[in-house]
């Protein structure tokens, strides 16, 4: 806007003035303003209007319809609450307002309805089955933790982590804890979280304070996030008495920070010290059992061998030996019949033997070269012959040779 003293513009000219000094200035482009909630109304259109009191003035308030849809509960005309949004004019009327994308009650009341609304709607889900609860992991590789990194309950969580299971891998994922930015972290980090390979488990944990601040652990965003997670979640979020919707969602909650490092990480000594006993039983029972197992194989060998000596090599003696007799009887009657037939063939032999005919009175006459005489015609006067008799041979001289042959009876 032209700064001369003279220079006169017109309504609309200031109205874009006053809006464009309004948008110069960032914090009031993002802000978030507490007051008493007035003359709340919604329309059919779905937008909802209403009036921030303060303690001397007063804000027009407008949340869109696209924006009202998060409201779970609309608060009540004296309910305290907190508006996120933007300043700008609204040059139909000449003033300034509120154009809101949050509205969150602040008052007891008013949280404790939201909150049970909400908790009605999850549940209705099924966000708070038991049956969708996972088991903790017994030993766990890999940790994430998220939460403050520069809190205390960082710090309760890695003392016990050393303590008890160091061998346990800590991954810390730093979030706000607190404040109205702290949801939109959580979730972030647990999206974080989802990207990394072999986890084990996620801890959402935060130190103590009052109940107010626990109140980010109540968002909707907050709660899904922790059900969407692949694997076990565990909350230690630093109340003793008051639970969260986001312990109700969780896989295991603890009272503390400390409280959930100490039911998720096991008792290292304690583990040693149960490592060392099992394995004394385990050599016991295997001793026992090794004994035990002696016994069995002595006995099934003696067993053995008693089934092989009768089943086996009993039955093939006895084979044995009967066909050894059976042998025998077949060799005694072969032997038999053969010197039977021997005697027989031995008596032939004999009867065709010229030695039966010499111990029957006969002769045999040879020449001195041993050749027998077989004819009288092979003979002449003078030749010396041998006569082979039963007992003994005589030689002689041939004086005459007859050709004068003999019969049976002849004289």
């Amino acid at each position: 806007m032209n700064s001369s003293k003279n220079v006169i513009v017109t309504v609309d000219e200031m109205t874009a003035s006053v809006r464009e000094a309004l948008f110069r200035e960032p914090s009031l482009q993002n802000l978030s303003v507490r007051g008493e909630l007035l003359g709340f109304k919604l329309h059919t259109s779905g937008h909802a209007y209403f009036t921030l009191l303060g303690a001397n003035s007063r804000v027009a308030c407008v949340l869109f319809r696209s924006y009202a849809n998060s409201v779970l509960v609309w608060p009540k005309d004296g309910d305290e609450v907190l508006v996120r949004g933007k300043i700008d004019v609204y040059g139909a009327r000449g003033s300034y307002q509120i154009y809101a994308t949050t509205l969150l009650p602040l008052g007891a009341g008013a949280k404790a309805r939201a909150k049970e609304a909400l908790r009605l709607r999850l549940e209705q889900e099924g966000i708070f089955d038991s049956r969708l609860k996972r088991p903790l992991p017994r030993y766990p590789e890999r940790v994430a933790v998220i939460t403050s990194p520069t809190g205390a309950a960082l710090q309760d969580i890695l003392k016990l982590h050393s303590l008890r299971f160091p061998c346990a891998e800590l991954i810390v994922i730093p979030s706000l804890m607190q404040g109205l930015g702290a949801p939109e972290e959580i979730v972030r980090a647990f999206e974080l979280a989802r990207r990394i390979r072999g986890l084990s488990c996620v801890m959402l944990a935060r130190g103590g304070g009052n109940r107010d601040d626990l109140d980010i652990f109540d968002n909707e965003s907050v709660v899904r996030a922790i059900r969407l997670s692949p694997v076990p979640v565990i909350t230690g979020l630093g109340h003793q008495i008051d639970s969260t919707l986001a312990d109700m969602a969780a896989d295991a909650a603890a009272p503390t920070p400390s409280g959930a490092a100490e039911r998720l990480f096991p008792d290292g000594k304690a583990l040693d010290t149960a490592l060392l006993s099992a394995a004394r039983n385990m050599r016991g029972r295997l001793e026992t059992r090794i004994g035990f197992m002696d016994k069995n194989v002595a006995a099934t060998k003696e067993r053995l061998d008693r089934d092989i000596v009768r089943g086996h090599l009993q039955p093939a003696a006895d084979f044995a030996a009967r066909a050894a007799d059976s042998i025998r009887d077949a060799i005694s009657r072969r032997l038999r019949d053969e010197c039977s037939g021997l005697a027989a063939f031995a008596a032939r032999l004999a009867n065709l033997s010229p030695l039966s005919l010499l111990a029957k009175g006969y002769s045999i006459c040879t020449d001195l070269t041993g050749t027998v005489i077989r004819s009288a015609a092979s003979l002449k006067a003078g030749c010396a012959v041998r006569i082979i008799l039963n007992d003994g041979s005589a030689e002689a001289v041939v004086k005459e040779v007859s050709n004068k042959t003999f019969s049976r009876g002849a004289e």
